[in-house]
């Protein structure tokens, strides 16, 4: 989905995996420092959405899901994965209920095959799944936003902002009446410096939930059966994940950011060493300068100097070893 705002003067189009939207509207660390202030709005009108109607919804979910849902209450915001049967994550929702409808949103261009899945397990549920993702539109405002949300919005709150489902037909009158809008990276920075994972970029297609810290706030340890739990159950108890998330501070001496997939290697092996792990997402942030976040095993010792792709990095723990 091209959002309509990048009609907007300055506006600079993001790259992948967020094409669609404005990467930044002429002034990054301006928009950032603005974003975590609580000012503006930032454009997610190109993310799937899917909501899910129907009486026994919340409650067919539950079983689909790693979270549990069966009991959300209207307006109650979560998030969750959905797992294959190996436990490796598949799709990660951002989940809200307004008594009537579920509503989620989920990674650009996946809300064909999201949907598809969930087609597909409804067997005797009463429930309708939709693809709403080109008449709705996501806008996320910040943590301390005083802005007050449309009538016809479906409100997501979270303690990292708010994530407004609107009419796409709204968009622009919204930004309009609510600017400045702020542009992906941004709040790609700010993602960063919080620690938090993203489907698609801190994931492959072996990732599990503990490598990444998702237990706890999109898997819960205590609800039933669901597809990949076997997994979830074994690594918790036996406490090692084959791989840890972690934070990293980058030389600013450099030029460019590694980019998603760059090789980590120890410092003191150079760019003919062993590969440990790779960088996921890299930004500029406003304050702490180039960061990223990268999975490397889990055996990689915590005080270890690291380099990606040449980049000298030293790390902060994320996920515990």
């Amino acid at each position: 989905m091209k959002s309509s705002l990048l009609s907007l003067p300055g506006a600079v189009p993001a790259e992948a995996p967020d094409e669609g939207v404005a990467a930044h509207y002429g002034d990054l660390f301006r928009e950032q420092r603005a974003l975590a202030d609580g000012a503006g709005f930032v454009d997610l009108s190109h993310r799937g959405v899917v909501a899910v109607t129907g009486a026994e919804r919340l409650s067919w979910l539950h079983l689909l899901l790693t979270q549990h849902v069966s009991d959300l209450a209207p307006g109650q915001a979560t998030e969750a994965l959905i797992l294959s049967a190996h436990g490796h994550i598949e799709y990660a929702l951002y989940l809200v209920d307004d008594g009537v409808t579920t509503w989620m949103h989920t990674e650009p261009g996946t809300q064909e095959a999201l949907t598809a899945y969930l087609e597909s397990m409804k067997f005797f549920y009463r429930v309708e799944v939709a693809d709403r993702t080109a008449e709705t539109a996501v806008v996320h405002l910040p943590a301390g936003s005083i802005t007050e949300a449309p009538q016809n919005a479906v409100v997501r709150e979270t303690p990292h902002g708010r994530d407004l489902f609107l009419p796409r037909a709204d968009l622009e009158s919204f930004a309009a009446a609510h600017g400045p809008a702020i542009g992906i990276l941004a709040l790609e920075a700010l993602r960063v410096e919080a620690h938090r994972p993203r489907a698609g970029l801190e994931t492959d297609h072996r990732t599990i939930p503990h490598e990444l810290g998702w237990i706890g706030t999109a898997v819960h340890l205590q609800k039933g059966c669901y597809r990949g739990q076997e997994t979830v159950a074994r690594v918790h108890n036996l406490g090692k994940p084959p791989r840890r998330l972690v934070f990293l501070h980058l030389d600013g001496s450099e030029v460019h950011l590694p980019p998603h997939g760059t090789p980590v290697r120890l410092a003191s092996d150079g760019e003919e060493g062993r590969q440990l792990g790779f960088i996921t997402t890299s930004a500029r942030h406003h304050e702490l300068g180039p960061i990223a976040l990268a999975l490397v095993k889990r055996n990689v010792p915590l005080d270890a100097q690291l380099s990606a792709g040449g980049t000298a990095a030293a790390q902060e723990v994320v996920v515990e070893p």
